[in-house]
């Protein structure tokens, strides 16, 4: 059975910004769809804020085995219950993959339980450490890469601490930023990974695009979904008592 990616990006800055429109024309979505492509056995679908439900109704989280996530400008305008019923496909089985500003969208600070607030500057040269060479998320990727200019993201980063830290971010002005990390939740998997900036043509890079396929093999159900909400049911003992 192919595997299902859902990609959703705001899909805002693209509209008003000719800086971001020259490296995404057709949305940054749209470039991370052409990246996960040439996956096999996939099927691809993306949706933004200004679609219905954010074109993330049930019917989409319930076939969707990985979703991705781009947000900036309007984490704001993202509606509760839209957030609720992602977290709920997380703990139920559904991969997630949270891209650089993604870490104040309402669906990963609700999973986190934290700020995930950090400290951050514009235009810096970053350079991406691989810590855990032998993560199936960094199969392909050197010991380290360079990324010319990128938004500055730095510690302290208000998460609990990663299950797994697979890359760390070191910038010219001095800061490290943990910069791929992994967390477990209910049934499913999450993968923040920071590059990304809206400026700069970072998902065009060819490493980053390896992660990123990479984190969506890694993320992908191992086992069925739960279909059934979750609860705390009162339950039979198992065994005959005397």
């Amino acid at each position: 059975m192919a595997l299902s990616i859902t990609i959703w990006n705001e899909g805002l800055h693209e509209k008003t910004s000719p800086a971001v429109a020259a490296h995404y024309p057709d949305g940054i979505h749209a470039v991370l769809a052409e990246a996960l492509g040439s996956l096999e056995d996939v099927r691809i679908r993306t949706a933004t804020l200004e679609d219905p439900d954010c074109g993330l109704p049930p019917e989409v989280l319930d076939d969707t085995d990985v979703l991705l996530w781009w947000g900036h400008m309007a984490h704001g305008r993202v509606p509760d219950e839209t957030a609720a019923r992602v977290d709920d496909a997380v703990l139920r089985g559904m991969g997630f993959l949270v891209l650089h500003s993604g870490h104040m969208a309402k669906p990963f600070v609700r999973l986190m339980g934290t700020s995930c607030t950090l400290t951050w500057r514009d235009d810096d040269r970053e350079r991406l450490w691989t810590i855990l060479p032998a993560h199936p998320i960094a199969q392909g990727i050197p010991e380290q890469f360079e990324i010319p200019m990128e938004e500055m993201y730095g510690e302290p980063f208000d998460i609990p601490e990663p299950d797994e830290t697979v890359f760390l971010g070191w910038f010219a002005g001095g800061e490290v930023f943990r910069s791929g990390c992994v967390f477990r939740r209910g049934r499913g998997r999450v993968f923040y990974f920071q590059p990304g900036h809206e400026t700069y043509p970072i998902y065009h890079h060819p490493h980053v695009r390896q992660i990123l396929r990479n984190a969506v093999r890694y993320l992908a159900p191992t086992a069925p979904r739960r279909k059934e909400p979750l609860a705390c049911p009162n339950a039979p003992a198992p065994e005959k008592r005397d």
